[in-house]
């Protein structure tokens, strides 16, 4: 392999950087995640880095500040091509931050075009017509459209992408990509002679993906999901192997920590409580009263750790969550209810928890930064999008832990009890 920094990449979220690290592994690559900025020089031989912002739902400005920092960093380690990654349900707002980050990352780059398109087949993002499908609906008729930050309410990407951009968007539609790399880059070649800057891409298959893959070889900015990464690989020579996933043996107890409202991490939720396993809500009512919840939660957890995997969740429902926000603010409510579930899982791994499921991608950001977690190696995959990590934490006395970030929409109904069998 060469020792050239193949692709650098950032993530707008830490689940979403364990998804496109997880899937770029799976397709050859060696991958090094590491959490916030960097303050160091990269000293490992890996083929991508991915760095893992907290910048899907902090104002645009801030957005683009960190993720230019992380490219200026990822360009001195001589990232050869650079990849932003935001979510499959393409979470933004009129006011970003995924136009706005795009356009500085081209102008920092000096590069006139790029694509966008969250499509990941495995886990069931569409894009047909430009439009956004996550499994058979449309997208702001899948639950996304009372995402308590970004809620998605047009399923339209060129819409809602072009809201965010000053350059022109358009669209690279499906029948020109069924028709193959080749026909790909003429329809990219003719949209920038229209001025278009970005261009939407259709892909409802892996082979979608994979020719668009072939397609961007040369292009020095992609933006995606995590989909477009099984794509790239190829590009450098690079195929699947089972060495890159391996990770080191599987010790201490277990636990999941979730924070997410998604439809798909309320069924994980349902499923694990009615299997019988022991679970605690943390209701966000109280912490906003000022309630010491995560004392109250490390005290129920601990004598119950020993016995098998404990649940603390934090749900509401949509009436509920929408009063305290009204009160304290969207951004403040969810900080809230972050901090304490952060609280939580830095005092379950101080109690000997080594194998730590973290659920939703705000609450994955804060659990990873109170843990003290700069770098992770990416191991085996649990369910597309999501693998198992193992990190060190200054919380289990660097000792080593295991670790997922599971995004809230990802996941089989099962995937609580799932998971933790995958590292037997």
């Amino acid at each position: 392999m060469t020792s050239a920094l193949l692709l650098g990449c950032i993530a707008d979220d830490f689940t979403g950087a364990t998804d496109l690290a997880n899937n770029l592994v799976r397709s050859g690559m060696r991958v090094m995640q590491i959490n916030g900025l960097p303050a160091e020089n990269l000293a490992a031989e890996t083929d991508a880095v991915v760095i893992a912002l907290k910048s899907r739902t902090i104002p645009a400005q801030e957005a683009v500040s960190q993720s230019l920092a992380a490219l200026a960093w990822l360009r001195k380690q001589g990232a050869q091509q650079i990849y932003f990654k935001y979510c499959s349900t393409f979470d933004s707002t009129p006011a970003g931050n995924i136009g706005q980050v795009t356009e500085a990352l081209m102008d920092a780059l000096g590069t006139d075009f790029t694509i966008a398109t969250p499509a990941f087949p495995d886990n069931g993002r569409t894009v047909f017509k430009g439009h956004l499908f996550v499994g058979d609906v449309l997208l702001q008729e899948s639950g996304m459209q009372n995402h308590p930050l970004t809620p998605m309410k047009d399923a339209n990407l060129v819409r809602v992408l072009q809201a965010q951009c000053k350059r022109k968007v358009g669209l690279v539609d499906y029948r020109t990509v069924n028709a193959g790399s080749d026909a790909i880059k003429q329809r990219i070649a003719a949209l920038r002679e229209q001025g278009v800057g970005i261009a939407v891409v259709d892909a409802v298959s892996n082979e979608d993906l994979m020719r668009l893959g072939k397609a961007l070889k040369s292009m020095p900015l992609v933006t995606a999901g995590s989909g477009v990464a099984i794509g790239l690989p190829p590009n450098h020579g690079l195929a699947p192997s089972s060495q890159t996933s391996t990770l080191p043996t599987a010790q201490g107890y277990q636990a999941i920590v979730s924070g997410s409202c998604s439809l798909a991490t309320n069924r994980q939720v349902a499923n694990f409580i009615a299997a019988g396993f022991p679970s605690m809500v943390i209701d966000p009512q109280c912490i906003a009263r000022g309630e010491d919840v995560a004392t109250e939660a490390l005290a129920w957890a601990k004598p119950l750790l020993a016995k098998g995997p404990v649940l603390m969740y934090s749900t509401a429902q949509s009436n509920v969550l929408k009063s305290i926000q009204s009160e304290l603010g969207a951004e403040a409510a969810g900080a809230m209810v972050e901090d304490a579930l952060a609280r939580i899982a830095r005092g379950l791994v101080q109690s000997g928890v080594r194998q730590l499921i973290v659920a939703g991608g705000e609450t994955s950001g804060a659990c990873v930064q109170a843990l003290n977690v700069k770098q992770m190696q990416i191991g085996p995959q649990i369910d597309p999008g999501v693998p198992w990590c193992h990190a060190h934490s200054d919380a289990a006395d660097n000792a080593g832990l295991h670790l997922t970030l599971k995004s809230g929409n990802f996941g089989t109904d099962d995937f609580f009890t799932k998971a933790f069998k995958v590292l037997e």
